[in-house]
């Protein structure tokens, strides 16, 4: 292959290197907001071109000291960094007696064994590990493993006679080869690369290439490669070097996307170019890791461009900047098997749902300033195709295909400013300017229950006591008093729902609702999830029908339409195993629809679902809707993390991402456009400014005043547990709306029934 390459112009090899990045990563390119951890600088080699390896005379310390570690970590995360990428000189301990003397003194008889405990360090103050280590045996390879989330070793070049390697045994390509060969067997993700202008040729490039690819073919862990210029430094031996010319570099990067597989990533370091389009125009993909608060410890003369320069340049060009983690989306989720519990449960914590990294330091149920720039218009890209079938759809009033719902749930940048706008003027012509909200009671009877739903801080069973709150069961009395304390400041609503209490049957749940409904007839009793109801018909030995029936006789006017989590039995089995099917959740409620109650549709997301399976959530209850017209409202809801046993025990992300959280409004306004009129803000999980947003995203509603909330203060929301009439009013008048208050089932209440509301 390498001589048919050599034979092609330039700009045919980038012409094509092209046509393979935008067929695999379309308009994206990544970058890792990082932190450079440079851990020792003394080396046993003497490369021609380092500035980087220093001997003992020119260093204050041997070793970063674990303090230091630490330190850097603590402010790299407070700063929004996720990488902690260590670099390091290549055995020092070898070479000078300083280094083995430091390392004892620290309880450690080599590098690599520091590393993996300066790994930890960045690990446990949230960072996470990318180990430069250089030539390694399989064994360590094997000791570093469980300790970082990705390794590289930059190959340079697989020839053996490069002057500027004389000096430097561990530049063997043989050696540096077997070490990316053991971290293969593995699993573990990989970074390796070329570095151009140090002596080889071309044709020697191309078959470097060549034995990564070949690599990667056996274990599928080269992420991603670097093909790096060099540029000649003052005081080395190659000070006086040609650097390499525009031409050869962007040769080089476009030979590197054709000879390898796309599925590997390609990154050349914007800080040694000053001709971003060039870059781009021969098939990079990622920009490498960008720190705000370190240098480029190896280029310390190349400052790192700022990230909002990189984006204005990027856009300008047609792509959106997005950053990542030190592993890619595809290995996030395929995370190697050697990786420690810490920086596992790490990877999930920092990651969004497609594996890149999240955008903000933001945290549904926490409060948090949202970007200034969140619906800003700039930046545009050219408008994928998929928008432009999701518009036609909606102006046909016909149901948006769920593959095109799943793009526009995972879109970035322009596109999904382009999503969020489209939203908003679907709500604008089915809802006007007006903001909803009902006056209404949440009553929690209980938190004591026999599910083990794994996402939830508020129920209490014989493994949770340790948990916010102690375990209670309102009697009849003090729920009665509740209801009565709602009406008495106008509350046209109570929400009753609770856990699913080992004492109950479904006589509770009927025997309440008539309680209720005889003291208070002017109470719309809006209550019971699906879970509720199943259980309770299932506990009688009733049909489920004849159960709704009963309750409704009772005095049962809606049903919530929580219990839905995610409609997808896998997402399911890992968050609440032990609860309702996907199957039996739209049974549920396409019984209530048929008997004459209304409902409402709720997604909680943010764990560990999909955007394959959000869409058919939404696909799923669409055809429902379509069937029964029985859905009044939808209603997603974010997973508040902090108290959640799912994410302190590993096992989920930190919620959705503040892109997520916006789009899924906005999508679902889509996906129900024509059927379901109102897509509800949750200002408990999304605060104030949240909400302020979601109302600019395709939202029309706020919910309810609730007086008392406890699910979501339960897994550690930080948001008020009530809201007064006036506080929703300035909410929909920072957004340009007015506010109504409405009844439960979205109807007009009646003036005289407003002491002192807003209109």
């Amino acid at each position: 292959m390498a001589k048919q390459l050599s034979a092609k112009s330039t700009e045919y090899l980038q012409s094509l290197a092209m046509e393979i990045r935008a067929a695999t990563t379309g308009q994206v390119v990544t970058y890792s907001p990082k932190a450079f951890f440079p851990l020792t600088t003394l080396c046993r080699d003497s490369c021609g071109y380092c500035t980087f390896a220093q001997p003992p005379a020119r260093v204050k310390e041997p070793y970063m000291s674990r303090e230091a570690v630490a330190s850097l970590a603590r402010r790299a995360a407070a700063a929004g960094a996720s990488e902690a990428l260590f670099t390091l000189g290549e055995r020092p301990e070898l070479r000078y007696r300083i280094a083995a003397e430091a390392l004892r003194s620290m309880g450690h008889e080599s590098t690599v064994s520091y590393l993996a405990e300066a790994a930890e360090i960045a690990t446990s103050h949230g960072l996470l590990p990318h180990l430069n280590a250089g030539t390694l045996t399989a064994g360590e390879v094997a000791a570093l493993s469980p300790h970082g989330v990705s390794m590289g070793i930059m190959l340079e070049s697989i020839s053996n006679g490069l002057e500027c390697h004389r000096l430097a045994p561990d530049k063997a390509p043989a050696a540096r080869l077997a070490t990316l060969e053991a971290a293969g067997a593995l699993g573990v993700p990989m970074t390796t690369g070329l570095l151009v202008g140090i002596g080889d040729t071309e044709e020697e490039r191309v078959l470097a290439l060549e034995e990564i690819a070949s690599i990667h073919a056996r274990y599928h862990n080269i992420q991603e490669v670097i093909v790096q210029n060099l540029l000649p430094k003052p005081g080395t031996p190659m000070a006086r070097v040609e650097a390499p010319s525009a031409e050869i570099f962007h040769r080089t990067i476009a030979l590197a996307r054709i000879v390898l597989p796309p599925s590997i990533h390609l990154q050349a370091p914007p800080n040694l170019s000053d001709d971003l389009s060039g870059l781009l125009a021969s098939g990079i993909d990622d920009l490498g890791g960008v720190s705000r608060i370190t240098i480029d410890h190896v280029n310390p003369e190349r400052p790192w461009p700022q990230i909002a320069e990189l984006e204005a340049a990027l856009a300008r060009l047609g792509f959106d900047l997005v950053p990542r983690l030190p592993v890619y989306p595809g290995y996030a989720d395929r995370i190697h098997e050697a990786l420690a519990p810490e920086p596992r449960k790490l990877l999930l914590a920092l990651r969004d749902r497609e594996g890149y990294a999240r955008e903000h330091l933001w945290f549904s149920g926490q409060a948090a300033t949202l970007p200034e720039d969140l619906f800003s218009p700039a930046n545009r890209v050219k408008r994928p195709g998929w928008l432009d079938e999701i518009a036609t759809a909606t102006r046909a009033v016909e149901p948006v295909p769920a593959e095109h719902l799943e793009l526009a749930l995972a879109a970035r940048g322009s596109a999904a400013h382009e999503v969020i706008e489209l939203a908003d003027a679907l709500r604008a012509t089915v809802n006007g300017d007006e903001v909803t909200y009902v006056n209404n009671r949440n009553i929690n009877y209980t938190n004591v229950c026999t599910f083990k739903c794994r996402f939830c801080a508020f129920s209490k069973g014989p493994n949770s006591l340790n948990l916010r709150g102690a375990p209670y069961l309102l009697d009849l009395p003090a729920i009665l008093a509740k209801v009565e304390e709602a009406e008495a400041v106008g509350a046209t609503e109570v929400c009753l729902q609770g856990g699913i209490h080992p004492n109950f049957d479904g006589k509770y749940y009927l025997e309440l609702t008539e309680a209720i409904h005889k003291r208070f007839p002017r109470i719309h009793i809006h209550a019971f999830s699906a879970l509720e109801v199943f259980t309770g018909a299932k506990r009688m030995g009733m049909e489920l029908e004849a159960y709704l029936q009963e309750l409704m006789a009772r005095g049962l006017r809606s049903l919530p339409g929580t219990a839905a989590e995610i409609l997808a039995d896998r997402v399911r089995s890992i968050i609440c195993p032990d609860k309702l099917t996907t199957a039996e959740w739209l049974e549920v409620h396409e019984t209530a629809h048929r008997v004459g109650l209304r409902s409402n549709v709720t997604i909680m997301f943010g764990t560990v679902e999909t955007a394959f399976e959000t869409a058919r959530h939404l696909e799923l209850t669409r055809s429902l809707q379509l069937r029964t017209g029985g859905f009044t409202e939808f209603v997603p809801l974010p997973f508040v993390h902090m108290g959640a046993p799912l994410y302190t025990r590993g096992l989920s992300r930190r919620g959705p991402t503040l892109r997520e959280a916006i789009l899924l409004h906005s999508v679902g306004r889509i996906a129900y456009h024509g059927t379901i009129p109102n897509i509800q803000a949750s200002w408990v999980k999304m605060g104030i400014e949240g909400a302020t947003a979601l109302l600019r995203a395709g939202a029309n509603d706020l919910g309810g005043t609730l007086m008392e909330e406890s699910i979501s203060h339960a897994a550690g929301a930080e948001h008020p547990h009530a809201l007064e009439t006036e506080s929703l009013a300035a909410i929909a008048k920072s957004a340009g709306r007015s506010l109504r208050q409405r009844t439960t089932l979205y109807q007009r209440v009646p003036e005289a029934a407003l002491p002192g509301a807003i209109a």
